[in-house]
């Protein structure tokens, strides 16, 4: 991670829209009622998911799919070991300036690939519990 605590009410004042990759159709789920909440909060999310599903967001098949301004902010929900093929499809698209993987998600190398290519990796945080500590 090569962004500061301090950086991220900052960061996500500047990224009003979002995609989620991997927002799940299961309202149950982290990966569903995140970008709801940052939905309700005035933020314009849409999701990556295989399978395309109507639950209240647009939803891509892919990242290439995404329009362009979603796009430099990215959400991620993918376990762990899937984080190395995810970054190789955002590093594949031009524009991506954020890249934050929820809480409990992590891969030192994946991350260090998306630094070096000059995006701002916030690791292992929740968008919900970091909204409620700065807004």
């Amino acid at each position: 991670m090569n962004v500061k605590d301090s950086e991220f009410k900052s960061l996500l004042q500047a990224h009003k829209k979002i995609a989620v990759y991997g927002l799940s159709p299961d309202p149950g789920k982290a990966s569903h009622y995140v970008p709801k909440y940052m939905q309700d909060q005035g933020w314009d999310v849409v999701g990556v998911y295989p399978k395309l599903h109507d639950t209240g967001f647009k939803i891509y098949q892919t990242l290439k799919e995404v329009p362009a301004e979603y796009r430099k902010f990215i959400n991620v929900f993918r376990r762990s070991d899937h984080l190395p093929e995810v970054m190789d499809e955002i590093l594949e698209l031009d524009g991506v300036e954020v890249v934050w993987i929820q809480l409990g998600i992590e891969h030192e190398e994946a991350e260090a690939r998306a630094e070096k290519a000059g995006i701002k990796v916030v690791s292992n945080r929740c968008l919900i519990i970091e909204h409620k500590k700065w807004f």
